[in-house]
C-alpha cells in the first residue's frame, strides 16, 4: 500500500524518524540532522570525536597504485595520456573498494512501492526516507546494515561504509533549481546521476527527455530501497485501477515499459563502477552529462572521482556539480577540489552560481580542456 501527500522543502529538511516502539531503536531527528549537516559542512560547536574518525581511517583506507585502473576507451592523445597515468599518485590513500554491481529493475513494480510513503516536490515524487529508515531498522534488514551503523555512529557519513545516500542534501535542491532557472537541456542526452542517493537529479533528466539515465550510489541498499522506488514512482502513469478499458491499460503498460528501459542502476565504489561499465563486451557509450551533488566532502575520494569523470564523460560532455565551499567534518570542499582538478590540467572548472553567502554553496560546470 502506498500513501501520498504534499510537503515543502523546509518540511523535508526537518524529517523525523518516529519511535519504533516495543523497545526498538529510535533516531532523534534533531541529533541526526545536526551531526549530518556538520559532516557535510555546516558550522556546529560540537564536533565528532577525532579518535572515532581516526580509527575508521586506520581500518578503511589502503594504498592504491596507479596500475590498478581499469581499461580506458578514451580517444584523443591528451585524454589517453591522462588516463594511462591514472591521475592518482601512488602514495595517495584511497578508500577500500566496494565492488560494483548492477541492480535489475524488479518485474513487480507495485511491490517496489510497498510500505513506502510518497512525498511530493514540484514536478517530483519521492519516498519519505525517514519511513524507509524506520522500516529497515525495525525489520533488521539484511546486507550492509548501514542504518544501525549510521545510528550507532551518530552520522550520515561513515567512510568506506555509508556515504550519505539515505538523506537528501541541500545542494541537491540547489542543482534542481538551477535546472529550471538555466533551462538545462536533457533531451536526447545520456545522463549519469553520480552518488545519486534519492536519484532526484536523474529523475529530472528523465522528465526533461533524456534518452538514457544511469544511477550510481555507493550503497546497494540505497539503490534498492530509495533510488529504484523513486524512479518507479516518477515513471508510472495514472493508477491502472482507475481505468477499466483493457486497451487503455495495455497502452499505459507499454508506455511505462518504454520509460523504464531508459534506466540502469549501479552500486559500488567509483573506480569499481568504471571497471564494470568499461569491461562489458558491449561498447560503452559515454555520458553527455554527469550530475553530482555533495560528492567532494572527502579529499580521499578526489582521485577516483576525477578518474570517473575522465573515463566516463564524452569528450564534448559536461559535469554539473553542486557543493559547499568547505566540509568541516573531513576537510574537503569546492576550493580544495578545484585545486586538485587544476593540478591535473584535464578539466576546466567554471562557477555557475554561488548560493548562500554564509556557507557558500557552489554550482560548478566542468568540461574537458582538450576535447579533440
Amino acid at each position: 500500500m502506498t500513501f501520498q501527500f504534499n510537503f515543502t522543502i523546509e518540511d523535508h529538511l526537518e524529517d523525523e524518524l518516529t519511535s519504533l516502539g516495543d523497545g526498538a531503536l529510535a533516531l532523534d531527528s534533531s541529533e541526526e540532522s545536526s551531526v549530518s549537516e556538520r559532516q557535510k559542512g555546516t558550522h556546529r560547536d560540537k564536533k565528532r570525536p577525532t579518535e572515532q574518525f581516526d580509527l575508521l581511517q586506520d581500518h578503511l583506507w589502503e594504498h592504491k597504485s596507479a596500475g590498478n585502473a581499469g581499461p580506458s576507451q578514451d580517444t584523443g592523445s591528451s585524454l589517453n595520456a591522462a588516463n594511462s597515468s591514472s591521475s592518482l599518485e601512488p602514495h595517495e590513500k584511497q578508500p577500500c573498494f566496494r565492488v560494483a554491481k548492477e541492480h535489475a529493475m524488479p518485474k513487480d513494480l507495485k511491490k517496489v512501492l510497498e510500505n513506502k510513503v510518497i512525498e511530493t516536490l514540484p514536478g517530483l515524487q519521492h519516498m519519505n526516507i525517514s519511513v524507509v529508515k524506520t522500516i529497515l531498522l525495525k525489520e533488521n534488514f539484511p546486507g550492509e546494515n548501514i542504518i544501525s551503523k549510521s545510528f550507532s555512529a551518530h552520522s550520515d557519513l561513515i567512510t568506506g561504509v555509508y556515504e550519505g545516500g539515505l538523506k537528501i542534501w541541500e545542494c541537491t535542491f540547489d542543482l534542481l533549481a538551477y535546472f529550471t532557472k538555466a533551462k538545462v537541456k536533457f533531451a536526447g542526452k545520456k545522463v549519469l546521476d553520480l552518488g545519486c542517493g534519492s536519484g532526484l537529479l536523474g529523475i529530472m533528466a528523465f522528465k526533461g527527455g533524456a534518452k538514457e539515465i544511469h544511477f550510481q550510489d555507493y550503497n546497494s541498499v540505497v539503490i534498492d530501497e530509495v533510488t529504484l522506488p523513486n524512479v518507479v514512482a516518477n515513471s508510472t502513469l495514472e493508477d491502472e485501477n482507475d481505468v477499466n478499458e483493457p486497451d487503455v491499460k495495455r497502452f499505459r503498460k507499454s508506455k511505462v515499459a518504454q520509460a523504464l528501459c531508459k534506466f540502469r542502476f549501479f552500486s559500488g565504489e567509483w573506480s569499481e563502477f568504471c571497471k564494470l561499465l568499461l569491461s562489458s563486451e558491449e561498447r560503452f557509450e559515454k555520458y553527455d552529462l554527469i550530475l553530482t551533488s555533495e560528492t567532494i566532502y572527502n579529499p580521499g575520494y578526489y582521485g577516483p572521482l576525477h578518474q570517473t569523470f575522465l573515463r566516463l564523460l564524452d569528450k564534448n560532455g559536461r559535469v554539473l556539480l553542486a557543493s559547499k565551499a568547505h566540509y568541516f567534518g573531513v576537510g574537503g570542499g569546492t576550493h580544495l577540489f578545484q585545486k586538485f582538478v587544476e593540478d591535473r590540467n584535464v578539466f576546466e572548472m567554471r562557477t555557475l552560481e554561488i548560493i548562500d553567502e554564509g556557507l557558500k554553496r557552489f554550482l560548478i560546470e566542468m568540461n574537458f580542456k582538450y576535447p579533440s
